[in-house]
């Protein structure tokens, strides 16, 4: 695959989600901290949410970064898995590209006695066997996760930290093929986003809405994906370092996953990212098989 494609594909999907991403400049200078006399810079969550809010402010339309953008144009992934019967005739390559466009878009503000926004976030992640043509280049797996979120702000301590909002979201996340390679979940979950300083800290438990046993395409997917996550971000200088960790606690037959990224400086408006992954459920299609993965990219946004 010449050098030339990958850098246009790279250039290609960063300029569609910039056209419908908006996210507040990285080089706006800082909001003040909410107390009043206090010297010191405002933490993660409290910076992000006021930038937020003025750009928001300014703009009521405006669609803002939720997870990470970004594309990893190389990555290595130790066993891709096998090709679907409907693709006989080559084999999967263990180099792919692997890129997520993630933003959110406020419905109602203060609907909830002034402390509360209604939110829709979507979130689509890709796997491309770009460099693979004798199987022309196929997209190996797209997840596709929209939600609906009910976000508050709140001033709890708990542990030394500061709880700053609670988010509760309906989500529905799937990758959109027919059997036997449907897979597709719903859940409602809370998340308790803490922060100190420059560290902050996402729990987020999660209750998988049944299914009946002729509609579910993973009914055992629990077991490898857990019942919540736990998220680490780190910010030092323009860096941004970021742990999750999921884990089903059943320690008979105990499956995890653990996701570390590395988001750093580029030049203005760009980001570098780099990224691995090992365990269970980096996409749906694989959620029931032990991966591990290594990417290198750049990003749009970071978490902070």
């Amino acid at each position: 695959m010449p050098l030339s494609r990958i850098l246009l594909v790279a250039i290609t999907l960063l300029s569609a989600a910039s056209t419908c991403i908006a996210q507040t400049p990285a080089n706006e200078e800082p909001a003040p901290p909410r107390e009043p006399g206090e010297n010191a810079p405002p933490s993660l969550i409290t910076d992000r949410v006021s930038r937020e809010q003025r750009a928001h402010g300014e703009n009521p339309s405006l669609i803002l970064p939720y997870r990470p953008n970004y594309i990893m144009p190389v990555t290595y992934i130790d066993d891709p898995g096998e090709v679907p019967a409907a693709g006989d005739g080559g084999e999967l390559d263990n180099v792919e590209t692997k890129f997520q466009i993630s933003f959110r878009l406020p419905l109602w503000d203060d609907v909830f006695s002034d402390n509360g926004d209604v939110l829709f976030a979507y979130t689509q992640l890709s796997l491309w066997q770009i460099f693979n043509d004798e199987l022309s280049s196929p997209f190996r797996e797209t997840n596709y996760e929209p939600e609906l979120i009910a976000s508050f702000d709140t001033d709890w301590d708990i542990l030394g930290l500061k709880n700053r909002l609670l988010m509760v979201g309906l989500v529905h996340q799937s990758n959109g093929r027919s059997e036997p390679l449907s897979r597709s979940w719903n859940r409602v979950y809370a998340n308790f986003i803490m922060e100190k300083d420059s560290f902050a800290l996402s729990v987020k438990p999660w209750y998988r809405f049944p299914e009946s046993e002729d509609d579910d395409d993973n009914p055992d997917i629990e077991d490898f994906l857990g019942h919540g996550e736990v998220r680490g971000v780190y910010k030092y200088a323009a860096n941004v370092f970021s742990a999750k960790l999921r884990n089903n606690l059943d320690f008979g037959q105990n499956r995890g996953a653990l996701e570390l990224s590395w988001s750093f400086p580029l030049r203005k408006g760009l980001i570098g990212y780099t990224e691995l992954f090992t365990g269970y459920g980096e996409t749906l299609i694989d959620y029931n098989r032990d991966i591990t993965r290594v990417g290198i990219g750049v990003a749009m946004n970071t978490w902070f």
